[in-house]
């Protein structure tokens, strides 16, 4: 009998093999509102447009149905900078236009985001619309971020900005980041007690820690702690899972993010920098979600993406912790509906267990 999406994660996080590799696509967002004939800043300012387009689009293709909105540079707008809404051709989300810390001083005289800051009343009520309901193809229908200090830090500073204090100015690195943890772990206990833990799903991640960016010792004493400590929380509040976005080429890094409790099972997803079969062999208990490269999804043609799809999800279909497929970062907000589909159907394909 076919499972649903629902039942195929369940069985995943259950440690069972479902009857064939669910599709995840990460932050399908921006693509889903151009789907539904809607502008790309509406994925970030017209929730329940957004819902909408997400829900449908989900339907319509086949998919693992999250409703939440989100984007990396979250942090410097609730913190009293601002960001311009994408609009043009090459934009894919918000994009920060002033950061809040002007001045190295200011870091010690921070104003604190209340509920009405930035973008959080457009994810509130997003959440609210998501907890109406909880469909056969939705897993999760409440979302809970713990993603550390680090990558709030160089969005309130400017990653510029705040990598070059990693190495001139270490202990206002340390300081900022100490102080967005503790205000983040205060925020989960509120959330808790809000949501409960039926229906949700953690949240974490690493876009500003690659090592592009940072080598592997400055994760290890910048990033690692914060995030291992969010995690802790985590579990002893009760949340079974997390799925992590290890953003990036994070190789390197890889035995730091191992060090780290995602949950019994975690769900870890990577980006095409790193193979499936390594991320595996760093988390052998964990799902592992990944990771076609999405540029090919959006330039690509149809024969191309279903090739690579194959490719990704035969690879997948032999990890021992289970796997979810998904593009390895975002999906491509204008990528071709005809790419899409066929990224879908190499999955539909290829993706059953025998």
């Amino acid at each position: 009998m076919e499972m649903t999406d629902r039942e195929r994660i369940e069985a995943l996080l259950s440690r069972r093999k479902p009857d064939r590799v669910p599709i995840w696509p990460f932050a399908p967002q921006g693509f889903a509102v151009i789907y539904n004939n809607l502008s790309l800043a509406e994925a970030y300012t017209n929730p329940e447009a957004c819902y909408q387009a997400l829900r449908k689009t989900c339907r319509d293709f086949g998919w693992v149905f999250f409703p939440t909105v989100g984007y990396a540079a979250m942090g410097a707008w609730e913190f009293g900078g601002e960001v311009r809404m994408p609009s043009g051709e090459y934009d894919q989300a918000p994009m920060v236009t002033r950061c809040p810390v002007a001045k190295d001083e200011d870091i010690y005289n921070l104003k604190w985001p209340g509920p009405d800051s930035g973008f959080y009343p457009t994810a509130r009520k997003l959440g609210e619309l998501a907890r109406q309901e909880r469909l056969d193809n939705e897993p999760f229908n409440a979302a809970l971020g713990a993603g550390g200090g680090f990558s709030l830090a160089c969005n309130i500073v400017g990653l510029d900005r705040f990598l070059k204090w990693l190495i001139k100015k270490p202990d206002l690195a340390h300081y900022l980041i100490r102080e967005l943890s503790d205000w983040s772990l205060a925020g989960l206990d509120k959330q808790s007690e809000k949501l409960g833990t039926d229906g949700v799903l953690c949240l974490s991640g690493g876009a500003t820690s690659s090592n592009y960016l940072i080598s592997p010792q400055q994760f290890a004493e910048f990033v690692l702690p914060s995030l291992k400590e969010g995690q802790e929380k985590l579990r002893a509040l009760g949340y079974k899972t997390t799925y992590t976005h290890i953003c990036g080429e994070h190789n390197a890094n890889l035995p730091y993010w191992s060090q780290i409790d995602f949950g019994d099972p975690g769900i870890i997803g990577v980006g095409h920098e790193i193979k499936l079969e390594t991320a595996a062999r760093y988390f052998p208990d964990d799902i592992i979600l990944g990771n076609l490269e999405p540029a090919i999804v959006q330039t690509g043609t149809p024969d191309e993406v279903y090739e690579a799809t194959r490719k990704v999800v035969e690879e997948g279909k032999e990890l021992p912790g289970g796997f979810i497929f998904s593009p390895g970062c975002d999906l491509p907000p204008r990528s071709p509906v005809e790419n899409v589909r066929a990224m879908t159907k190499a999955v539909n394909d290829f993706g059953r267990y025998a």
